[in-house]
């Protein structure tokens, strides 16, 4: 009984130092978000001072908030952005899941070859591939538009073969059972095997909706146009205008953050489900 006591004051004892250190990430973590909060209810004149140094604003200038909204309508920036990640969650889900059923379960000629391009396209950096997709969207037209901003998010590499893991994992008994119940390979993958999924897509979406939305080079490139931008490309063009105003670039920074912040809110169970289910890291 002694010894077991003396274990529990051991671990006891060791909570305290944890939780000290995990306070101080934590705190590490969340400063630079609210010194983006204070500075942008601030003047230019208090955001750039250091003598003396003020570190909360002495009266809070929620104009900033205003005045940002109003020059860079960021109505149509949250439409663009969010289109640009619902289009890209969907064709990733869909298109990446029949490719990786495919590699994984179906036997065609070149099985290995293909899948090969599929790993070597991960390898790549994705700066190499922009040129090309920004060829292929110019000779269709398509310049300044939704589909361009979804087009390189069409299908995903990492999806493939993230959720190919996925398919691989399942027992075949289950594709046998289907095929003595009648079913065709389509029934098979879509009753059968893609509910099976469901934490690997959780994990795909959550991924490619975060990835979609911190996008910056390819929507600086091929959406020149100011009503067809993005919040990550409108907030690197107000930086470079407003390079001394710190105040609004602030308070456009905090408005390009509250709406992943309110969807984290809603769907915690879902990103922590799907960064757990890959073993991946934001």
């Amino acid at each position: 009984m002694r010894q077991k006591e003396s274990q529990r004051h051991r671990i006891r004892s060791l909570h305290i130092p944890m939780h000290a250190v995990l306070v101080a990430i934590s705190v590490v973590m969340v400063f630079p978000f609210v010194w983006m909060l204070l500075t942008s209810l601030k003047t230019v004149t208090e955001s750039t001072r250091m003598n003396p140094f003020s570190f909360f604003p002495q009266v809070s200038q929620w104009v900033n908030y205003a005045t940002v909204w109003q020059q860079n309508n960021f109505f149509q920036l949250y439409l663009n952005t969010f289109a640009m990640v619902i289009l890209r969650v969907v064709c990733a889900l869909l298109f990446s899941a029949m490719a990786a059923y495919a590699f994984a379960r179906l036997h065609f000629p070149g099985k290995g070859f293909f899948f090969g391009l599929v790993l070597v396209q991960m390898m790549v950096p994705t700066q190499v591939f922009v040129i090309p997709q920004y060829l292929m969207i110019d000779g269709m037209g398509l310049r300044n538009t939704v589909f361009a901003l979804v087009f390189p998010g069409l299908v995903s590499a990492f999806g493939t073969f993230l959720l190919r893991q996925f398919f691989m994992g399942l027992p075949r008994e289950l594709e046998e059972s289907a095929r003595l119940d009648g079913c065709n390979i389509g029934q098979t993958f879509v009753r059968v095997m893609l509910p099976l999924t469901h934490s690997g897509l959780t994990a795909l979406a959550v991924f490619t909706a975060l990835f979609a939305f911190k996008d910056l080079m390819w929507p600086l490139v091929v959406n020149t146009n100011t009503d067809a931008a993005t919040l990550s490309s409108a907030l690197s063009k107000i930086g470079s205008s407003y390079s001394v105003n710190y105040p609004n670039l602030m308070a456009a920074s905090v408005l390009a953050v509250v709406p992943m912040l309110l969807l984290y809110m809603v769907f915690q169970r879902q990103f922590i489900e799907g960064i757990a289910t890959s073993g991946g890291k934001l």
